[in-house]
């Protein structure tokens, strides 16, 4: 039986494509998180010079980000206004905002295609907005190169962290194939296994930072979304096809 880490939280529901394809090819999926989000304290981010306040509108790229803007809101004692827009990366996101602020209160602007570049359009509409955007300690440059696209006015802070997980002194990497998210996902792996050598072990990414953080790792990636595979259960699919075919 094949074995294959997969580097996220287990889907909530047994009703997961990822179930599916192990029953049907005999595999063992073991869920295990290389990286973890940590809070930000008040006092780190004020350390950046930024304000929240005066601002109009709020760029959500995750449910993490909504989670700790909110909370060091009110930590800073920071009052959001009723009038406040939100524009979300996608409705999932959108709707998660519930938690925290009343649905009738809501101006919320996102993509039916759930993409950030989607996003632009709504923004670039409303572009008399005084745009903020959270982000993670990891986070790249699009959300910026949008919001510099669209000719706002906008600042960016950092409100949380994304850091590797810490794996036990004894845990083995005893698996036949990784799947990789972000690149820190392959931070997380060079930091937590500096000896790991791949050998026959598949490598799965999604998108191509994570790709190519893992090249310069100096991994082999023998698996990423194309136009035939455009889903990680669909290249567990194939990583399954070809080991077996390779052992008939």
């Amino acid at each position: 039986m094949a074995k294959i880490l997969i580097s996220q939280p287990s889907p909530q529901t047994a009703k997961s494509p990822y179930f599916d394809v192990a029953e049907k090819y005999n595999l063992d999926l073991v869920f295990r998180p290389f990286i973890k989000i940590e809070p930000m304290t008040s006092k780190d981010f004020r350390s950046q010079h930024v304000s929240i306040a005066g601002h109009t509108a709020i760029v959500f790229t995750s449910r993490h980000a909504i989670d700790h803007f909110f909370t060091l809101c009110k930590e800073l004692r920071v009052n959001i206004p009723t009038d406040m827009k939100y524009f979300c990366v996608s409705e999932q996101v959108s709707l998660y905002l519930q938690k925290y602020v009343q649905y009738r209160k809501r101006k919320n602007f996102f993509p039916e295609s759930g993409k950030l570049p989607d996003l632009l359009p709504f923004i670039q509409k409303h572009n008399k907005e005084k745009y903020f955007a959270p982000l993670s300690s990891a986070h790249n440059d699009d959300i910026h190169n949008m919001l510099e696209e669209a000719g706002v006015e906008h600042d960016e802070a950092v409100m949380y962290y994304t850091v590797a997980n810490d794996f036990k002194a004894d845990e083995k990497l005893d698996y036949d194939m990784l799947v990789f998210f972000s690149p820190e996902g392959i931070h997380s792996l060079v930091k937590n296994f500096p000896n790991f050598e791949q050998g026959n072990v598949w490598i799965a990414c999604l998108g191509t930072k994570t790709v190519n953080e893992a090249k310069k790792a100096g991994l082999r990636v023998d698996l990423t979304v194309t136009p035939e595979l455009r889903s990680v259960p669909a290249m567990i699919e194939e990583f399954a096809k070809s080991t077996q075919k390779a052992h008939a």
